[in-house]
């Protein structure tokens, strides 16, 4: 019934126009309910085919659009899914239960801080929901922003003292940010309700801070005995083994967690690392590219990758990366030292001896800085 929209000549015209616009509502109607049974019964494809049908007749229709995404979710289309969640949320920007799901999309599909940030909406509206609080410290815990985590979830601690997730990812964050002390309660905490797996890896993680590699690897196995599947378990297994020296041991650790999860940085990062060492370069170079996609701008990915570069023939384009990395990160030393390394490579004499001086110079800075704090510690003061 396309003629419905056109503009119809004198009142006959009219009413014909008006009964065609209502029969047109009704067969749209019937495609929605065709399209909500087929999502029901599992034909995913089917749906998302009769969604996209209403949705060319009705397109503000904001819960059919967020079906549709649902069901592209469901398919794996997270990108698809992505951009029909933010066509509905374009229609209601207050419709938290569809940012929720945009957020899920990103998540799934390993676009962490896209995620963060949809959640961070979400927390704000509903401050007291637990699932989307729970699943915005996790990404904050896969980017690396272990503050963020402590922000959040602290006074949660005191109002959920119960709460064996908010004590897990608390006192993970805690751990890694050297907060180790309050950390221990989180884990006594843990252990007091009985043995876990998670208390054995948050465990790890403390003895991992603490510089006892062996020790972390006990807590490792423990944790996997009772848990082998349990997230970042084999990316802290596969750190403290690296630091014992077992290579080939910390590169099987590292393919056991991408096995559960392709898209967990630390293992993508450390086994690229492990990769590069053994000249697989077109293995390692995905695996960065993938963490970089956990992490967009992480600056040690970047650097991996003009290395890399650099090792492939590619000078220019490691010179790029380490420009870009030095001038985000001016007190980055490994990254002057091998742009210093590209300059001379590309005949760049004085860029490099640019680059050099400073290296000296920020070495020197760090060297007088910890000299500094060794004086104030012997007279009892805290450092700077």
């Amino acid at each position: 019934m396309r003629f419905c929209g056109r503009a119809a000549l004198g009142v006959l015209g009219y009413c014909v126009c008006a009964t065609s616009l209502a029969w047109c509502q009704q067969e749209s109607d019937t495609v929605l309910h065709h399209a909500i049974q087929l999502h029901r019964s599992g034909d995913l494809a089917g749906a998302i085919s009769e969604y996209r049908n209403y949705l060319n007749q009705s397109p503000d229709n904001v819960a059919a659009r967020s079906n549709l995404g649902a069901a592209l979710a469901a398919e794996g289309q997270f990108e698809d899914a992505i951009a029909e969640y933010r066509k509905a949320l374009e229609l209601q920007p207050a419709n938290q239960p569809v940012r929720l799901n945009l957020a899920l999309a990103y998540y799934k599909s390993a676009q962490i801080a896209p995620a963060a940030t949809e959640l961070e909406r979400v927390v704000s509206a509903a401050p007291s929901e637990r699932q989307p609080l729970l699943l915005l410290a996790d990404c904050y815990l896969q980017l690396g922003q272990h503050k963020k985590v402590i922000d959040l979830l602290s006074p949660h601690e005191q109002d959920s003292p119960d709460d064996k997730a908010v004590d897990y990812m608390l006192g993970t964050a805690l751990v890694r940010d050297n907060q180790t002390a309050h950390g221990q309660l989180l884990i006594d905490r843990l252990l007091r309700d009985g043995d876990s797996a998670e208390a054995h890896l948050l465990s790890a993680e403390a003895k991992m801070a603490a510089l006892d590699f062996a020790g972390a690897i006990e807590q490792c196995k423990k944790a996997a005995q009772l848990n082998s599947r349990l997230p970042d378990l084999y990316g802290v297994y596969g750190l403290a083994l690296v630091s014992m020296g077992e290579l080939p041991e910390a590169e099987d650790a590292f393919r056991k967690e991408l096995e559960s999860d392709p898209n967990d940085y630390t293992a993508n990062a450390q086994l690229g690392a492990l990769l590069k060492q053994d000249e697989n370069y077109p293995e390692s170079r995905q695996l960065f590219d993938r963490a970089l996609r956990v992490r967009p701008h992480d600056a040690a990915a970047r650097y991996q990758l003009a290395i890399l570069d650099l090792r492939e023939g590619r000078a220019e384009q490691a010179r790029a990366e380490l420009e870009s990395l030095v001038q985000e990160n001016p007190r980055f030393v490994p990254a002057h030292i091998t742009l210093a390394t590209v300059y001379y490579k590309l005949k760049r004499k004085a860029d490099g001896n640019h680059e050099r001086a400073i290296v000296l110079r920020i070495n020197s800075e760090n060297q007088a800085a910890s000299g500094a704090d060794q004086v104030a510690n012997r007279a009892g003061a805290p450092p700077k």
